[in-house]
Formats: C-alpha cells, structure tokens, sequence
C-alpha cells in the first residue's frame, strides 16, 4: 500500500527531494560566506567572550572572603562556692543597687522572673524593671549576656 502510494507520487517526492538538497546547498553556501567574510568579527567576538567569562570568574573568586571560623569548645571545672570572691570595684563603677544584684544571683540560679518576684515578695513589674536596668548597667540584651557579663565582672559566682 506504502509503496503504491510512492509510485503515484514519485514526481513530486524526486521534485522534493532535489528542492531540499538544493536549499541544503544554499544553506552550507550562505554560512562558509558569513563565516569567510566576517571570519574576524567572529574571532573578536569569541576572544571578547572568553575574557568576559575569565573576568566575572576571577573576579568572583578574588571578593570571596577568606574567613575560617574555627569553634573551640572546652569543659572548664570550677568551684565557685570555694573560689569566688565579690569584687566591689567592678560592683561601684556599674552602679547597681544591692536588690538588683539580688535579682541578678537569682537570675543566675534559672529562676523564671515570676519566681523572682514570689522570693522577694515583689510584683513581676518591679522585676522586669530591675531586669531592664541591669541589662542597661551592664550594656547587654539578654539574661544569658548579663550573667555572662556579670560572672567576668566578679559580681556573681
């Protein structure tokens, strides 16, 4: 059946055929053409790209910082009931009152500023306002900076 079909039709498939090859032929024949009369338009171009990619490429590998960040970690034992001692220099320059260390050493100790303010038999408000100023005495942002602080300073063991 296929091969009726081609018999019918073998003018217009030989017409075809001869008609592709031959824009085939123009085709190859434009291309040598563009390549030969702008051979050095091309190179330039592909010279141009070439340095562009190796720029961008170094340049990218010259800004990266060369920052290692090396992380030590060391358990350190220390007993500070038996050598702990208060220093009061660092205790007068950051002008806290003796309530404020109190919460400070509570603070220490875990408690929650509710369980602050049940032991001292105060409101949790005057315990917040004494975490706002030792955090503003000792110039941290948190709990955990201000025992930090307050351990380096020799305020609390």
């Amino acid at each position: 059946m296929a091969l009726a079909f081609f018999r019918k039709y073998k003018t217009i498939w030989l017409y075809g055929a001869s008609l592709a090859v031959l824009l085939f032929l123009l085709k190859w024949l434009e291309l040598r053409f563009i390549i030969y009369d702008h051979a050095f338009e091309a190179y330039i171009g592909a010279i141009a790209l070439l340095f562009t990619s190796l720029g961008i490429w170094l340049a990218m590998r010259l800004t990266k910082p060369k920052v290692e960040t090396v992380v030590i970690e060391k358990e350190i034992y220390r007993d500070a009931a038996t050598n702990f001692i208060f220093n009061e220099k660092a205790f007068a320059g950051s002008g806290m009152s003796k309530r404020e260390l109190e919460v400070l050493q509570l603070m220490t100790e875990g408690h929650s500023n509710q369980q602050i303010a049940d032991q001292l038999y105060v409101s949790l408000n005057t315990i917040k306002t004494h975490n706002s100023r030792i955090f503003e005495k000792l110039d941290v942002k948190s709990r955990t900076q201000a025992i930090e602080k307050a351990k380096r300073l020799g305020l609390i063991p």
